[in-house]
C-alpha cells in the first residue's frame, strides 16, 4: 500500500503539470507509450513482466516495449526515428552517447520533472551510476537504469577435476592462462573443451589492458596511449592464448546477441571452462554448476575492471504528455524495491541504495552470493572511457580488437594503426574546440 501511494503522489505532480498548459479536461484514457531496449532472452522477459506489472499498478499511462536486437541496434534506430519524426517516449541507452544525443537535442532534460516530484531522492542512486547521467551543461538526462561490470563465472566440476583452485586461478590472467591450459581437451580434429572462453569484443579486452596500466589518454586528454607497452603486451599474450596456445576459445559473428549466448552455452552445456561476462548473465546461469568470481589483475598488478550504468532516457520529439508518461515509468523502474526485483532476476547491480535493505533482497543474497560479487567488484571498479570525438577512438579500438581476436594480427601492429587513428581524431576534436 505505501508504494501505491508513492506513484499515486507522482501521478498527481505529473498530472498537475500536464495541466498547466491551460486544459481544463483530463485526457481520455492512459497516456500510451512505447519504450524501446535492446536485451533479449530472459533479460528481455524480464523487463517486459517490469512493464507488464507497472500497467497494472495504475491506469495513467501504458507502456509498450518495443525489443531490438541490442544496445548498438537501439541507438541506431533512435537516430532514424528522429530522423522520420516518429520517436518513442523513453528507451534504454549505453552511457557512451548521451551527451552526444543531448548536445543534438534528441533526449530530453529530467530536471524539471525531478524537481515535480518532493520524494524522489536523487542522493539514493549510487553516486558512480548517476555520475554518467549528467550532461556537459550539468543537467540530469538520464536515470540509471541498472549497474553492470563483467565478472568470471567458472565451472566447479572442470575446476575440482582437474586440481585446480578458484582463488590460485584467479589470481592474475597468466595463473587464469596455466590453469586454462590444465583444463583444455583436444582430440585429433582440435579443441573439444576450452579451458576459459572471452566475449567478442573490446571490453574483456580492455578490463586486462587496464589490469596492465593502461590507459586511453593522457592527464590533458590531448595524446592518446593506445601503443604503450601496457596495452601492447597484454593484447599480444590475450592473442597467443586465442591463437597460438588454444586455451582461449572466442565467438564471434552472428546476430545481436547471438556470440555472447554461444559463449554462455560452452559454459552451461559442457564445451569450456569458464567465461568472462556481464553481471547480467546470472539469470542465464545455473549456479548448482558454475560459480561467479571478481576479475584478476594483470602480472602481479591489481584489476581494474569497468563498472558502469545502462541509462533510462525521454526523447525530446515525444509530445509534452508522453515525456512525462515516460518519467513516471522510468520512476518506477528505478524505484528500490524494483531495482532490487530487477538485480535479484538479472543478476545486474541495483542503482539505489536503500535496496540492500530491502528484506528480499537481503534474503536473496544471503542464499546467492554470486550476486554480490558484481557488488564487491564495482567498489575497486574504473569508469568507463567515454569518447568524445564522436566514437571515433572506440572505433579504432574494436577494430584492432577484431584484428587481435579474430585475424590473428599481433597487437603491435593492430594497436599502431589505432593509435593513428586515435591521435588524428583527438587532434581534429582540439582544433575544433580550442577556447
Amino acid at each position: 500500500m505505501k508504494k501505491q501511494n508513492r506513484y499515486a503522489l507522482i501521478g498527481i505532480f505529473l498530472l498537475g503539470l500536464l495541466s498547466c498548459g491551460g486544459k481544463t479536461s483530463a485526457p481520455s484514457g492512459p497516456v500510451r507509450i512505447d519504450f524501446w531496449y535492446g536485451l533479449g532472452g530472459k533479460l528481455g522477459e524480464t523487463v517486459e513482466s517490469i512493464i507488464a506489472a507497472f500497467n497494472e499498478s495504475q491506469d495513467e499511462v501504458f507502456v509498450t516495449g518495443v525489443q531490438q536486437s541490442s544496445y548498438q541496434e537501439t541507438e541506431r534506430q533512435l537516430q532514424a526515428a528522429v530522423a522520420a519524426n516518429k520517436v518513442p517516449a523513453a528507451a534504454i541507452m549505453r552511457v557512451y552517447g548521451l551527451n552526444t544525443f543531448a548536445r543534438r537535442g534528441i533526449i530530453a532534460p529530467l530536471d524539471s520533472y525531478i524537481d515535480a516530484v518532493p520524494d524522489f531522492n536523487k542522493d539514493d542512486f549510487i553516486p558512480s551510476f548517476l555520475s554518467y547521467c549528467y550532461s556537459d551543461r550539468n543537467e540530469i538526462i538520464a536515470l540509471p537504469a541498472y549497474g553492470t561490470t563483467q565478472v568470471m563465472y567458472y565451472r566447479m566440476d572442470a575446476f575440482r577435476e582437474a586440481g585446480v583452485e578458484p582463488d590460485e586461478a584467479f589470481k592474475s590472467w597468466q595463473s587464469l592462462a596455466e590453469a586454462a591450459a590444465k583444463m583444455t581437451k583436444r582430440d585429433r580434429n582440435g579443441v573439444t573443451f576450452y579451458g576459459w572462453e572471452l566475449m567478442w569484443g573490446s571490453s574483456n579486452m580492455m578490463d586486462i589492458a587496464y589490469g596492465n596500466g593502461a590507459r586511453h589518454l593522457s592527464d590533458d586528454q590531448r595524446t592518446a596511449l593506445l601503443n604503450t607497452p601496457e596495452w601492447v603486451d597484454s593484447w599480444e599474450t590475450v592473442r597467443r592464448w586465442i591463437h597460438d596456445d588454444q586455451v582461449f576459445g572466442l565467438h564471434y559473428g552472428g546476430d545481436g546477441w547471438e556470440y555472447w549466448y554461444k559463449t554462455i552455452d560452452d559454459v552451461m552445456q559442457g564445451r569450456a571452462a569458464g567465461y568472462l561476462g556481464s553481471s547480467g548473465d546470472q539469470g542465464d546461469l545455473d549456479f548448482n554448476l558454475v560459480a561467479a568470481h571478481v576479475q584478476p589483475g594483470y602480472n602481479g598488478r591489481p584489476p581494474l575492471p569497468y563498472a558502469e550504468c545502462l541509462a533510462l532516457v525521454a526523447m525530446s520529439g515525444a509530445d509534452a504528455a508522453q515525456k512525462q508518461a515516460a518519467f513516471r515509468w522510468m520512476t518506477y523502474f528505478t524505484d528500490a524495491s524494483v531495482t532490487a526485483d530487477f538485480s535479484m532476476r538479472t543478476g545486474y547491480i541495483p542503482v539505489r541504495r536503500s535496496c540492500t535493505e530491502n528484506p528480499e533482497y537481503m534474503a536473496y543474497t544471503a542464499l546467492n552470493p554470486q550476486a554480490l560479487i558484481p557488488l564487491k567488484q564495482a567498489e575497486f571498479s574504473r569508469r568507463s572511457f567515454i569518447d568524445f570525438t564522436g566514437g571515433k577512438i572506440d572505433t579504432a579500438i574494436e577494430d584492432a580488437c577484431d584484428l587481435v581476436q579474430i585475424e590473428n594480427v599481433p597487437a603491435a601492429i593492430a594497436l599502431a594503426e589505432a593509435q593513428k587513428i586515435a591521435q588524428s581524431a583527438l587532434d581534429e576534436y582540439w582544433t575544433e574546440n580550442e577556447e
